[in-house]
């Protein structure tokens, strides 16, 4: 039997060799930054305390990254890159103290190797900072009631600021940590107590500066928020609900989700165990919430990702505690294959003879952008005191990244806000021209007819696939007469 010690090392091991694996992908793949990835970055050029769609957290990430490696695409996506393992880490801890070294070291494999962490694994995103969170916060919350000691607590606290300054998600926190409590004899004597309330305060606190930033700015991320979940309108929709749960399977993996099922069903153990029942109230809450959600609106595949923090830690004890090492083994070595397949699909997709689509690519929306960019960078060398203008958010983000231009605007005549660039950068009658107008389509008389001149300066064409060409025409825009 190996020691807790081999255990860690181990699960170490298995972080540091993925995640080099994941860079050396990313460099094999030669993708460019995803829309969202481009997006974020040009939040972090200009820190505040919140955005359009998100709180501060992955702008301040990809600040820190970059201020250490500089502007490259690993450093862009380190943030990711180091938050799965992290939280690897985190779930060994957890797995070892509550069940034993060699649970904590497959629940650290299991999350690591998940198809949804394979995926979000090459790309930057904010549920990379909000599941490293989300289990830290666990970790603490599961040793405040075994101690009944302020710093677990005040971590708690933290840990929940932190979150929701990362992604709203980390709200269903505080509701699936108050659960856990109230059917714990610890928790509710603890809940007679300052501490629990004192560590709630605490993050709070963290969360109060964008609270403030959105009163500022008239709260376009709580609205943002109900726009995207619908919570306007409201109606019975079975197909969202079955596309979800879907999305769910295929996130934690096609056995493991039948291993997880056949662990709430079957297991009457769970709920005798303090520590599986605290697990049990920290995954299925979420999920029951999301799912209603999909029910009755709309509800996005990684809503509920946080509840696979204990999903992984309750599967691996549970088929461990039971002898069925076999079982789990299979489980992730089937989420490793699929990983794998996932990562060289278009090697995969071009042994087989044939020619590889935009249709057949999930990278698809990752290519083509930084050569785009350098053939729309003589223009921007030629007019260096035009400011950037598009239509659509995609544009933007990607030639912002790539071209770091002085100036930028989005084209706004509406008082919908709908994106970053609109809130902060609109182009209004105060805007100074000329502007560097980038559009999708060649003929753009509906938005010349609002400048005084309107010269066509060229294209830029980046044959991606035979299928897909990313094409933005470009026009030199003098003298903007307003909307109306």
């Amino acid at each position: 039997m190996a020691s807790d010690r081999q255990y860690f090392a181990g699960l170490v091991a298995a972080c540091i060799g993925l995640t080099a694996y994941r860079i050396w992908v990313i460099h094999l793949l030669g993708i460019d930054t995803y829309v969202d990835e481009a997006y974020y970055w040009g939040w972090s050029q200009h820190l505040d305390w919140g955005y359009y769609s998100k709180p501060p957290m992955i702008a301040a990430l990809i600040a820190l990254s970059e201020s250490v490696f500089g502007h490259t695409l690993v450093a862009l996506k380190l943030p990711a890159l180091l938050s799965y393992p992290g939280t690897a880490l985190v779930l060994f801890a957890i797995g070892r103290r509550y069940f034993s070294a060699r649970a904590g070291f497959w629940s650290g494999v299991t999350f690591m190797t998940m198809p949804l962490v394979a995926a979000l694994g090459l790309f930057v995103s904010t549920d990379a900072p909000l599941l490293f969170l989300w289990s830290l916060g666990l970790y603490a919350l599961l040793r405040a009631l075994d101690t009944a000691s302020w710093r677990y607590w005040l971590l708690v606290g933290f840990c929940f600021g932190l979150g929701m300054m990362t992604k709203y998600t980390m709200a269903a926190f505080a509701g699936s940590a108050f659960l856990v409590m109230i059917f714990s004899p610890a928790g509710r004597r603890q809940l007679a107590s300052l501490k629990p309330w004192t560590g709630f305060l605490v993050g709070v606190a963290l969360f109060i500066p964008n609270i403030v930033w959105n009163a500022d700015h008239g709260f376009p991320t709580f609205v943002h928020t109900a726009e995207i979940t619908r919570l306007e309108s409201r109606a019975f929709a079975p197909g969202e609900f079955l596309e979800f749960m879907g999305a769910q399977w295929a996130s934690i993996g096609p056995f493991l989700g039948i291993a997880l099922v056949m662990v709430l069903i079957r297991s009457s153990r769970l709920w005798e165990h303090e520590q599986s029942r605290a697990l049990v109230l920290m995954t299925l809450p979420l999920i029951i919430l999301v799912s209603v959600q999909a029910l009755t609106g709309r509800a996005n595949g990684n809503w509920a990702a946080p509840s696979f923090v204990g999903a992984c830690l309750l599967v691996p004890a549970y088929f461990l505690m039971n002898d069925r090492k076999r079982m789990l083994a299979w489980a992730v070595g089937i989420n490793v294959l699929l990983s794998v397949a996932i990562y060289h699909w278009p090697q995969i997709y071009a042994l087989s003879g044939h020619t590889l689509t935009a249709k057949k690519d999930p990278y698809k929306r990752a290519r083509g952008w930084a050569a785009l960019a350098e053939q729309v960078r003589p223009y921007t060398n030629q007019y260096p005191d035009a400011a950037i203008l598009a239509t659509e958010r995609e544009s933007l983000a990607q030639l912002i990244y790539y071209l770091q231009p002085k100036r930028w605007a989005a084209w706004h005549p509406s008082d919908h806000v709908m994106d970053q660039y609109e809130l902060t950068a609109p182009l209004t009658d105060d805007t100074p021209g000329p502007f560097l107008f980038v559009s999708e389509a060649p003929d753009v008389t509906r938005i010349a007819e609002h400048f005084d001149r309107s010269t066509y300066l060229g294209v830029a064409e980046v044959p991606v696939y035979p299928d897909l060409t990313r094409t933005r025409h470009l026009f030199l825009l003098e003298g903007f007469k307003g909307y109306k």
